[in-house]
């Protein structure tokens, strides 16, 4: 590193000029003086201090940072001498304005008001010439004075009229104290004396008007000195040491110290940030802390506090709520818009609810109200009542008993009133055995159309049971009838047991009934004869749609040729019963079955070798029912 001389130091004489540095800056040394014997200030950075090296400065001097630009310098004070004259002519002169005469301006710039016949016609009321100047302001500061050419004579006459001012607003205050201290004496009574309350009077009257002019005089009450006092305690003193050897100064620390200073609240250095600067600190140092117990809980806190905020969020979101259901609101493009859109949805909605506050009491009342007549006559009465141990009425009227449903109400045209008639758990109208009670009054017709209806509803209700006892009944024959056929069969006893056999696990589950719902949880019991036959019927009309298909060209479907159909052929009385669902299902094809193809192929082998071998054995049904 190279000192001021441009000699380069050693590591210890740089560490001590570093020591000497800081102690300066902190007012601890003496700063460092120029060839003038002028102090240096220590805290100007090194750059501006240190003097470039073409200059050969050997000792720490400034000069290098003046200006050194010579020439003339303007008058930085000076202004304009407004309305000042200095010449007033008597006649016409050549080159002046041709409207007032005067040699300061031409006549397009005149400011008099336009004469008739200029001055340079007439050679009357010439004027006079203003004074021309010119002021030069060189420095900077002069250029950009404000209060450069200002003139305090018009304040002075503002403030005298101040003055005056408070001296009558002072006598009035006077006038008033006195004719209050004479109406409270004279109120008092006769004996008051007069003349010791107009002294008393204008005593306080004075005092108060000395009070008046003290405040308007110093412009401080007595009690702003007395906290001015209290705050100015709070300045910190600190010795400094000056170039001239004085160690003296004040340093004004304004922070109150009862409280704890925002970066002493959380010492973690990942806490809150604290910016010195502005001694700002935005966040929360201690967010972990119950809100209840935190005396700062960062600027940040502060900023969302007051109305204004809290009506921002509100109104925006209004406004996106708004364009959401298809208003066109925009809080940024037209908050005005969106601001009086939001104060007619407010006026809305509060008469809105004042509507339904309304109609909810003209309803029901108001428990904070003011009793009605009607409670006010049920609460009490003065009527003599005596009542033995069991309850009775001895003396006195009886009385009657208050339900809180409708009394000696007859809608409908009914001439008895609701719940007057009961019937196997039902209430109605006695007056026509009606059992809604909006219905409208039928009368005794009523009474008889409501008994036929019923006797007709038993009726029906009888004849569908034993409509249903005949069904169960003829099922049951039927099952009889089979197993006596079976028995009957001429075939023989391996016939019989294969037969058996191969129709054990046709069974459905216990839960499907016959179309496979549920509806009939008990197990349906199928008649192997009866499934037989059934599977059959199935296969001989697969066969005949076949045969149609091929003889329509081909075109066989599952349906057949319509057009070969019988007249109301879709029209059959027949019933189809378990036996034949469950052929159906036997016989149907899947075509989502992967093992479909190999069940064909199987059949079609068994119809060659049949037909081939002269047909098989047993009852000629090779049906696999596992």
């Amino acid at each position: 590193m190279a000192s001021t001389g441009g000699k380069m130091l050693s590591a210890e004489e740089r560490r001590r000029q570093k020591e000497l540095e800081e102690a300066r800056k902190a007012g601890l040394a003496a700063p460092e003086v120029d060839e003038e014997g002028n102090a240096i200030n220590p805290h100007i950075p090194q750059f501006m201090a240190s003097a470039p090296w073409y200059l050969n400065n050997d000792h720490p001097s400034l000069k290098h940072q003046r200006n050194w630009k010579g020439g003339p310098q303007g008058d930085d004070k000076g202004w304009y001498d407004r309305g000042a004259k200095v010449f007033q002519a008597t006649k016409y002169r050549k080159g002046a304005c041709e409207n007032c005469g005067s040699m300061s301006h031409k006549t397009k710039d005149c400011m008099e008001r336009p004469r008739s016949k200029g001055a340079k016609y007439t050679n009357k009321n010439i004027a006079a010439d203003e004074k021309m100047q010119d002021v030069n302001m060189v420095s900077f500061d002069a250029k950009r004075d404000r209060w450069n050419g200002y003139s305090a004579d018009e304040w002075t006459k503002q403030a005298e009229n101040f003055d005056k001012m408070a001296e009558m607003r002072a006598e009035v205050r006077r006038k008033e104290l006195l004719e209050q201290k004479f109406k409270n004496g004279s109120d008092g009574g006769d004996d008051v004396d007069n003349a010791a309350v107009a002294a008393e009077a204008a005593a306080e009257a004075a005092a108060a008007a000395g009070n008046e002019d003290k405040i308007l005089e110093d412009g401080v009450e007595e009690e702003d000195k007395v906290v001015e006092e209290e705050e100015s305690g709070f300045a910190k003193i600190e010795k400094r040491v000056r170039a001239s050897g004085a160690a003296t100064g004040t340093v004004r620390n304004l922070r109150i110290r009862e409280d704890t200073a925002k970066y002493l609240l959380n010492l973690d250095v990942e806490s809150a940030h604290y910016d010195p600067k502005s001694r700002s600190m935005r966040e929360d140092p201690n967010p972990e802390k119950d809100p209840s117990e935190k005396t700062f809980a960062g600027d940040n806190f502060i900023r969302q506090t007051g109305g204004h905020s809290d009506s921002f969020k509100t109104l925006n979101l209004f406004s996106i709520t708004a364009y959401e259901k298809g208003q066109d609101t925009h809080l940024q493009a037209t908050p005005s818009q969106a601001e009086a859109a939001y104060k007619a949805f407010q006026m809305k909605k509060a008469s809105l609810q004042g509507q339904s506050k309304s109609t909810l009491l003209d309803k029901y009342g108001s428990a904070a109200s003011a009793p009605t007549e009607d409670i006010l006559a049920l609460r009490g009465t003065e009527a003599y009542v005596e009542y033995d141990a069991a309850g009775r009425v001895i003396r006195g009227q009886e009385v009657k008993a208050c339900s809180r449903y409708e009394e000696d109400v007859h809608p409908g045209n009914h001439t008895s009133v609701w719940g007057s008639w009961w019937k196997e758990g039902t209430w109605g109208y006695a007056c026509c055995h009606q059992t809604v009670k909006n219905a409208y009054c039928t009368g005794v017709a009523g009474q008889g159309a409501a008994e036929d209806t019923a006797a007709a509803l038993q009726k029906n209700m009888i004849a569908y049971a034993e409509k249903k006892a005949k069904q169960a009944a003829a099922d049951e024959g039927d099952e009889e009838e089979s197993e006596d056929d079976q028995e009957d069969n001429g075939r023989g006893m391996d016939g019989k047991k294969k037969s058996k056999k191969r129709l054990e696990g046709v069974k459905p589950g216990n839960a499907a009934g016959v179309w496979g719902s549920e509806a009939d949880k008990e197990d349906i019991q199928l008649d192997q004869n009866k499934l037989r036959e059934a599977i059959k019927r199935a296969e001989k009309a697969a066969r005949a749609e076949e045969e149609e298909g091929l003889e329509g060209g081909g075109g066989g479907g599952a349906g057949g040729d319509d057009r070969k159909r019988g007249y109301n052929s879709l029209n059959e009385d027949y019933n189809v019963s378990a036996e034949d669902m469950e052929a159906y299902r036997m016989k149907k094809s899947r075509g989502d079955d992967p093992l479909a193809a190999i069940e064909a192929a199987k059949a079609a082998q068994k119809e060659k070798s049949a037909g081939k071998y002269g047909g098989g054995g047993g009852s000629g049904d090779n049906y696999d029912f596992v």
